[in-house]
């Protein structure tokens, strides 16, 4: 009589292994699954951040062009004179020293500076407020992205499993 029960129950058996098989298979799949999409959002995100990266780039290239332009352009259209030197400075010692030239009068200041054959030995006046703002924004921008990024590593390390865990 054991005999007869045994071979009723091996079906049983097999029948629950092969359905526990196939759990185990469908369960893969799905994670398998999960894994491509969150693999793909990740990657998504990953681009975008590139994208963002570029553009702070060309932005800061943008700032600085501007920036070498507009100067070009000042440069440019100075025109010194005895006059407009008094204004601007209070005395020919602190125009001298701020130009970097040696004059005798207010006349011959104004004579070199217009004379210069390159404007690069004088002195640049930026608006370091306006850039000072615009380098705090793309700064705030570049942290924004670098929080991003760590989500992303911690995506990443949480869906591929370490080496060092596969061996145990």
């Amino acid at each position: 009589m054991s005999q007869e029960l045994t071979p009723a129950l091996e079906p049983k058996r097999k029948g629950t292994l092969g359905e526990q098989v196939r759990k185990i298979a469908d369960q893969l799949q799905q994670d398998t699954e999960l894994q491509i999409k969150a693999t793909s959002r990740i990657l998504g995100a990953a681009a975008q951040i590139s994208e963002n990266h570029d553009q702070l780039i060309r932005e800061v290239v943008d700032m600085v062009e501007e920036d070498l332009d507009n100067q070009a352009c000042v440069y440019q259209t100075i025109n010194f004179t005895v006059d407009t030197l008094k204004q601007q400075f209070r005395t020919l010692n602190e125009a001298k020293y701020y130009f970097g030239l040696k004059a005798n009068s207010w006349a011959a200041l104004a004579n070199k500076l217009n004379n210069l054959s390159t404007q690069d030995s004088m002195p640049i006046d930026y608006d370091k407020n306006s850039i000072s703002k615009r380098f705090d924004v793309i700064e705030g921008e570049i942290r924004a992205m670098r929080s991003e990024i760590s989500q992303i590593l911690f995506l990443l390390k949480l869906l591929i499993p370490d080496k060092s865990s596969l061996d145990q």
